[in-house]
Order: C-alpha cells, then sequence, then structure tokens
C-alpha cells in the first residue's frame, strides 16, 4: 500500500504556487532568525518594529522569485542551474531590502523599511542554506523513498575521472533509475583506494568472483571517453567472464545538449570494436546539394539504399522515387516514411532490368540525381548464377546510367564494392565492369558520373554479423571459412554519409574510396561477439573453420593494381587514380556481354567477363579452368 501511495505521489506535482508559499515561509523563518543572530540569541530588540517589517520582506521575495522564476521548478529534479537560480532570487531580495534601507535613512522613511545591513547579509546566508537546502533535502528524500521501493542493480562505474563523475551525477540525479552505484574502477594508480563521494575506487585486478559475490555486483559503466577498441574489448572479455553485465557510456558529441541521460548509456555492441573513432561528417554544403532536388534510388529497399532514402529525407529534396524489386522491404519502407510523417516520395515496384519501365519513370518524373544501389552481391550465388549477376550488376547499370544521359541528370552515383578491386568472384568482376561502363559515359552528356568504393557493412542484409548472431542464438558454432580472413567494415550511416558527402564534392569520373581503418579478422570479429553476447570461447560457442567458399578472398582491397588515391577536402574520402581505358573497345564489349542469352553456358558468360576484366583471377572456384588458358 505504502507503494502504491509513493507511485501515486511520484505521478503528481506541486503546485508552483505551493513551492513559491513554501519558499517565502522559509524567508520569513530566517528573517527571524537572522534578527536572533545579530543580537547573540538575546531578546533585545523591537519584536513589533521587526514583525512590521516581515510583510515588506515577504513582499520583496515575492517580486524576486517571480523575477527568477525559481517557483517553477520541480522540488524533486532540483539541479544545478536551480540552485543558482534560487542564489540570484535572494541576492535580489538582499538587493531590494539594501535600496529601501538607504532611501529610508536618507528620507527618513518608515522605520519598516530600515533594516540594518548585518540583518540583511546574514537574512542572505540563512536563505541560501535552507532554501537550497530545504530543496536538496527533499530531492534526496524522495529519492531515497522511491529507491527503497525499487529492485535495484548495484553498479561499479570504470573511470574515475570526469566522464565518470558525469555518470554518477547523471545516475544519482535520476529519481527513476534502478542502479545503485557501488564505487569505481580506474587503471590510473594514483586514484585506487581512494575516495570519490564516499564511494572507493578499486582497480580492474581488485574485481573478481569473491568480490562481486560479496558486494552483490551485477553490471559496470564504462564511462572513459576516446577509450581504444583494443582496451573496451580486453576490459569487457574480463567483466563478461565474471558474468557481469557491461554497458557504456556513448561520445560526449552524442549526449543530448551537452548533457548525459541514464537512457543513453548503452550495452556494448559489435561497433565499438571496430577499432577507429566513428565516422562524422557535418557539411552545410549538403544542404544545397540536395535542395529542391529530384532524387531516384534503385534497391532502394536494401540495406544501402534504405539508408541513403532516410539520410536523403534530412534535406529539403523535392521529390524521392524509390525503386525496388523487393515488394515487402519496400512496403516497409513506405510505411516507416508514412509513419514519420515524411512526404514527397514515391515507393515504385520495379526492376532495374526492365528498359522501358526504367525509361517511363525518367520520363515521368524526371530526376536530377540517380543512387544507383539495385545490384545482387552474395558472392558463393553470383558465383553460379553469372548471368544473373550480369544482367543486374551490369545491365541493370547501364540501363540506368545511359538513361540519366539521355534524360540529363545532373549525378549518376553507382554504389561500388571493394570485392571490385582484382576481382576473384564473379559478382566482383561485375561490379568491376559497372565502374567502368559509367566512366565510359563521362563526358558524354552533361551527367556527372561518380563511383563509391566500400567494404562490408555491418548489418546489412545478408553480412556477417547478423548471420553470426542467428548461429549464437542456435547454441553455435559461428562458422568462418579461412582464419585469417580478413575484411573492412563499417556502419551502414556511415557508409551512407559518405556516398551522400562523395556525391557532393564528386565532379564526374571520380571513384571515391572510404577510409575505413584497419582491416578486421572475421575469426577475432567471431570470438568478440561471442563474448559480448555473455558467452565463453570456446567453451560455450566454438568457432567452425569451413573453408573459402568459390571466388573468395582472404585479404579484401581497396586500390586495383595501378591505383593509388589523392585526398579530398574530408579526411576519410580519397579519390582512386585509375588507368587510362579504351572507353569505344570496352563498351563494345560489355554490349557482347549484355547480350548473352539464358541459354548461354556459365564457363563462356564468364570468359567474356574475363576478357573485359583481364586482372579478374578467379579463387577456390570452378572458372579457374579459364584462367590457364591465358
Amino acid at each position: 500500500m505504502i507503494k502504491k501511495l509513493l507511485q501515486d505521489i511520484s505521478n503528481k506535482y506541486a503546485s508552483k504556487w505551493l513551492v513559491m508559499l513554501f519558499d517565502l515561509s522559509i524567508v520569513a523563518f530566517t528573517f527571524i532568525a537572522a534578527y536572533v543572530i545579530r543580537f547573540n540569541f538575546i531578546i533585545d530588540f523591537d519584536w513589533v518594529v521587526m514583525f512590521k517589517q516581515i510583510p515588506f520582506v515577504f513582499l520583496a521575495a515575492l517580486i524576486s522569485f517571480i523575477f527568477v522564476g525559481s517557483y517553477k521548478g520541480v522540488v524533486r529534479f532540483t539541479g544545478f542551474k536551480d540552485v543558482i537560480n534560487i542564489i540570484i532570487g535572494v541576492n535580489i531580495l538582499a538587493t531590494i531590502l539594501i535600496i529601501s534601507t538607504f532611501f529610508s535613512r536618507r528620507l527618513n522613511y518608515e522605520s519598516i523599511f530600515n533594516i540594518s545591513g548585518s540583518i540583511i547579509y546574514i537574512h542572505l546566508l540563512l536563505n541560501i542554506l535552507f532554501l537550497v537546502g530545504s530543496k536538496l533535502f527533499i530531492k534526496s528524500v524522495y529519492n531515497k523513498l522511491m529507491q527503497d521501493f525499487k529492485t535495484q542493480k548495484r553498479v561499479l562505474i570504470f573511470g574515475a575521472g570526469s566522464a565518470g563523475m558525469i555518470t554518477y551525477d547523471a545516475i544519482s540525479n535520476d529519481p527513476t533509475n534502478s542502479h545503485k552505484i557501488i564505487g569505481f574502477i580506474d587503471d590510473n594508480e594514483r586514484k585506487i583506494g581512494k575516495k570519490i563521494n564516499t564511494l572507493t575506487v578499486y582497480s580492474l585486478d581488485k574485481i573478481t568472483s569473491a568480490f562481486i559475490e560479496k558486494h552483490s555486483i551485477e553490471e559496470v559503466i564504462i564511462s572513459v571517453q576516446n577509450i581504444e577498441s583494443s582496451r573496451l574489448l580486453q576490459i569487457s572479455g574480463l567483466l563478461f567472464e565474471l558474468g557481469l553485465k557491461v554497458k557504456i557510456v556513448p561520445p560526449i558529441q552524442h549526449w543530448i545538449d551537452g548533457d548525459l541521460s541514464v537512457g543513453q548509456i548503452k550495452e556494448v555492441n559489435i561497433e565499438d570494436l571496430l577499432g577507429r573513432d566513428p565516422i562524422s561528417i557535418t557539411n552545410p554544403a549538403l544542404l544545397d546539394e540536395y535542395d529542391n532536388q529530384i532524387i531516384l534510388i534503385t534497391g532502394a529497399a536494401g540495406s544501402i539504399g534504405s539508408e541513403i532514402a532516410r539520410k536523403t529525407t534530412n534535406y529539403n529534396y523535392k521529390k524521392l522515387i524509390l525503386v525496388d524489386t523487393a515488394e515487402s522491404p519496400l512496403y516497409e519502407l513506405q510505411q516507416e516514411f508514412v509513419q514519420n510523417g515524411i512526404k514527397n516520395f514515391i515507393a515504385i515496384v520495379s526492376d532495374v532490368r526492365d528498359f522501358r519501365r526504367m525509361e517511363k519513370l525518367f520520363q515521368q518524373y524526371k530526376p536530377n540525381m540517380v543512387f544507383h544501389a539495385a545490384a545482387y552481391k552474395h558472392v558463393p550465388l553470383m558465383e553460379n548464377n553469372p548471368y544473373e549477376a550480369v544482367s543486374v550488376n551490369i545491365g541493370g547499370t547501364r540501363h540506368m546510367a545511359s538513361l540519366s544521359v539521355k534524360y540529363g541528370v545532373n549525378k549518376f552515383v553507382l554504389i561500388s564494392t571493394d570485392k571490385a578491386v582484382n576481382p576473384t568472384n564473379v559478382m566482383g568482376a561485375t561490379k568491376r565492369i559497372a565502374e567502368l561502363y559509367v566512366n565510359c559515359l563521362q563526358g558524354k552528356g552533361k551527367t556527372k558520373f561518380i563511383t563509391t568504393r566500400f567494404g562490408n557493412v555491418l548489418g546489412s542484409n545478408g553480412s556477417v554479423i547478423p548471420l553470426f548472431k542467428k548461429q549464437i542464438d542456435h547454441g553455435g558454432p559461428l562458422t568462418v571459412t579461412h582464419r585469417d580472413i580478413t575484411r573492412y567494415f563499417m556502419t551502414i550511416s556511415e557508409a551512407c554519409q559518405l556516398v551522400l558527402e562523395a556525391a557532393t564534392m564528386g565532379n564526374g569520373g571520380e571513384i571515391f574510396v572510404f577510409d575505413m581503418g584497419e582491416s578486421v579478422k572475421i575469426h577475432d570479429l567471431a570470438k568478440n561477439m561471442i563474448i559480448l553476447s555473455g558467452l565463453r570461447y570456446p567453451e560455450d560457442i566454438d568457432i567452425k573453420i569451413t573453408g573459402l567458399r568459390p571466388g573468395e578472398k582472404i585479404y579484401e582491397e581497396l586500390l586495383a593494381d595501378g591505383e593509388n588515391t589523392r585526398p579530398t577536402y574530408h579526411e576519410k574520402i580519397m579519390i582512386a587514380r585509375t588507368k587510362e581505358i579504351d572507353a569505344l573497345t570496352i563498351s563494345d564489349k560489355i554490349s557482347n556481354l549484355c547480350a548473352v542469352s539464358t541459354k548461354s553456358q556459365n564457363l563462356e558468360i564468364v570468359a567474356l567477363i574475363k576478357d573485359i576484366i583481364p586482372e579478374y583471377i578467379s579463387n577456390n572456384s570452378k572458372y579457374e579452368v579459364l584462367d590457364s588458358k591465358k
């Protein structure tokens, strides 16, 4: 019953006028106390004059508190800014009293306006003490009562620096939180053993199973800004092995208006362990680039296409045309936009291989910009289905690029992949031919053709992260094709933001490559995901080496042989210096390749691909027989 009563009270707030009356009562009390203190606790002053002065002091305080609005604050949430507001208010009150005393003595006013300066200053100090103290006391009692009726998690904060103290304050000042802070952990030997707010700072070595059991610790919050991913993984691994949950405080730039809230503290995830700082772009030029533009996005229901579409809605575009063959994902994206109040867009179920249908869209909507993300991307599937890879990755690109020239599109952005660099598989080779085709069209009209090339995207459809998550859910094992296989990774949001930025800076003919940090060993990634799931490797879940799949590389590259880069104004975006090509010859060969029929043999199709891309050397594939004939 008491718990229910407290919950009912927690849902109600005291009237601001009740708060005002409470504050004014304290002002009246402290005024009497100031007289008593001034006369050394001896009743040797004129009580009648004092009581006549109280209404005037009451009125002056009313004016002061209304001016600063201190009475509008919610007492249980009193914070630093509220304290400053109170101090300003009582100083205004003291100033009013000093001014009234000055003029009373100068002009011989009533004695009720003539208050001793020492009493005014004692009153000022008492007001600060009692007004601030009473609010903090009420807040403390409220929080204590609420917490006593909650099941609290006992937590440690890793980091006894400024970030750790901000986290401590955020948790302590949030009455709705269910955390009880037991202490701090820190690497700094000078802090270990000392106390912060009566809480002990421990070394990481001190956090043992016995310590956790003794203090009933359930969770550790890592609050260290700019922590290296290797150190984060090391700390997380040790804590996970002890059966603790681990959360992390986000970078300060992600805090809301510079303030940390408890809701922003999140569980450690794989993105925190990429080995580099998150990529962030704030370029005002993007606002002008996409202002009043009609933008067409192919593959709009896919991981990359849908995120490009979402980010595009942040700009003042004129019309957004979303094209994809995947009906259900496109419908979900459409509903997401509708629910978010996004307007001026249309979702169209259509296939980039259908030239006439695509031309109809260009005629009807007259796009200014095209983001071409439609592609088949799964290496093993395309290795066995080269006709489909050619028809979508090359034929679809050919249709969209040619129509862009014909209908005067300003910019055409091709979403490519690092697998197009020195390809060892059909998928990568067809994407490289798509790059070559748009390069052949550069200068044929006003359309500027821009290619963006990046590696694997964390969490995208069909990527390794969702696969590992499913395998963990099923109890393992996690499957890795080779112990030494590595890949470059970035988040979907990062990749798409860089695509939009590259589209803005592109003048046509460039291949933009993104700085994706160090490549990540997939075997290490698998172990990290097991650890982040609170499990042990290999005791709980093992990793199985399955062998390289057809066409799969051990190492991916972002630049082809003979390519290097030149910088742009953004440190994370470079332009590949590509070799000169014979545009006429390559265009003719691509036309012949796109003319293959469904009756063509796989070897025949791949041979035509290899004729266009001499650096395409198959790896662990049945098409290696074609390389032996070169």
